[in-house]
């Protein structure tokens, strides 16, 4: 008898672990993914051949609400746990309901998970969502192009639209448009694009690793959320949040990566009070002594000269720091309350969607996440904007906005790179692994 299991995921690492690990395996039954976290991801289906010859009907994608009714209905053997950013509380409250259904309750470890590539892999992994993972990804890339050495990015899956193209290729902004991406995958790949990166991504994360080999001398893994590498990394670099103390020990996987880190880069340091930063750094020698460690904040920039001192703006941010990340703001509202900006409070302007994200993300500020996932959340991000009298939009969000809505309003752009404070541990560390 094959066991059936259910995979708990949200488009990402739920698709990976069912390609490496049960896809061909003839003692299991995957009956289902349920989805979570990520809006319009549910009721599709992973597509034959994608899923497999065990599986030429495909697979069902529900919502994680039917998880209890799943397992009874199929008599489940066990539920695997496939996304991230979630509290220990969350993952015990899952693991709880899922055992009193009977099932087996399954979390999967890089032995089972992770690839190994021909070339080096450098990852850049974080312990929450929102800690700065992709400053710090910009910055490895520019040491190791400034070494002579070609890079070749591989971005964690985001397959929101797309579930019948294996291997994704992102070197313009042409292959944006051609891929149909939304705002969250445009704000992972355009920064890339504008420095001249090439980045890789996909569904099947076997082919993406075998195409980006062959035009790669370095691999870096650009992580999602607080999730763990796909790739055995050669230096595993995980970025803390000095404003969030203590959440390094209290989210799945985010520990699992300050455990196995090679660099912790305690970041937001400038931000933080000294007793927040202290409290980070010991938090991080008492788990993970053997550690290199880098203090480090972010340079925030905006584009052009725009003076925004007294003017009315209102600000957006990037929508998973703010939603599941649990910040209540990020970037853009920092910058315009440095420039002395008047902010705009947009949530009782939120129409449709946007308005449904506040009701489920209470803790968000006054600012708008940068909500893209499908058209419907975009015609209602831009009739939000549309109804607020303001005079500049602050677009703190990676991705050029003022490109895709149309709101009749001036854009400035919020830009926020990588600043070390003290030695750059991060070079240190790839010259040591002989990466450059």
């Amino acid at each position: 008898m094959r066991r059936k299991v259910i995979i708990m995921g949200a488009a990402g690492r739920d698709f990976h672990n069912f390609n490496v690990r049960y896809r061909g395996d003839p003692n299991y039954e995957v009956v289902a993914f349920t989805a979570a976290q990520i809006p319009g991801i549910a009721d599709r289906v992973y597509p034959y051949p994608l899923s497999g010859d065990l599986y030429p009907n495909g697979i069902p994608i529900l919502s994680e609400s039917e998880l209890p009714s799943l397992i009874e209905r199929h008599n489940v053997d066990e539920v695997v746990l496939s996304y991230s950013d979630l509290s220990f509380q969350e993952v015990m409250e899952k693991a709880s309901l899922v055992i009193s259904r009977g099932a087996d309750f399954v979390l999967l470890g890089p032995k089972s998970t992770c690839l190994r590539s021909r070339v080096p892999v450098v990852a850049v992994t974080a312990v929450r969502t929102g800690a700065g993972k992709s400053t710090v990804t910009r910055y490895v890339v520019r040491l190791l192009r400034s070494a002579g050495r070609r890079v070749v990015v591989v971005r964690h899956p985001m397959p929101y639209v797309d579930l019948r193209t294996p291997v994704q290729r992102f070197s313009s902004y042409e292959d944006l448009e051609r891929y149909n991406c939304t705002f969250e995958e445009r704000e992972e790949y355009e920064p890339h694009i504008r420095e001249g990166n090439v980045v890789y991504a996909g569904v099947d994360y076997a082919e993406v690793l075998r195409r980006a080999e062959e035009e790669a001398e370095v691999i870096v893994w650009d992580g999602g959320n607080n999730d763990y590498p796909f790739f055995w990394p050669d230096v595993h670099i995980v970025v803390v949040d000095a404003l969030r103390p203590g959440h390094e020990r209290s989210y799945h996987p985010g520990m699992a990566n300050l455990l196995m880190a090679d660099v912790v880069v305690v970041n937001k340091a400038n931000a933080a009070s000294r007793e927040q930063v202290e409290a980070v750094l010991r938090s991080v020698r008492e788990l993970n002594p053997r550690a290199r460690i880098a203090l480090a904040g972010a340079r925030v920039t905006t584009e052009g000269d725009e003076d925004l001192r007294g003017r009315r703006v209102v600000v957006i941010e990037d929508a998973p720091t703010v939603t599941h990340g649990g910040m209540p703001h990020a970037a853009g509202y920092a910058a315009a309350k440095e420039a002395n900006a008047v902010i705009v409070d947009p949530r009782p302007f939120a129409v449709g969607t946007v308005a449904e994200i506040y009701r489920t993300y209470p803790h968000i500020g006054p600012v708008l996440p940068s909500l893209g996932y499908t058209e419907e959340q975009r015609r209602d991000l831009e009739e939000t904007l549309r109804r607020i009298d303001c005079d500049v939009v602050v677009n703190a969000s990676p991705t050029d906005l003022s490109r895709t809505l149309r709101t009749g309003k001036k854009f400035v752009h919020v830009r926020y790179e990588l600043q070390l404070q003290g030695p750059d541990v991060l070079a240190e560390a790839l010259k040591e692994k002989n990466v450059i």
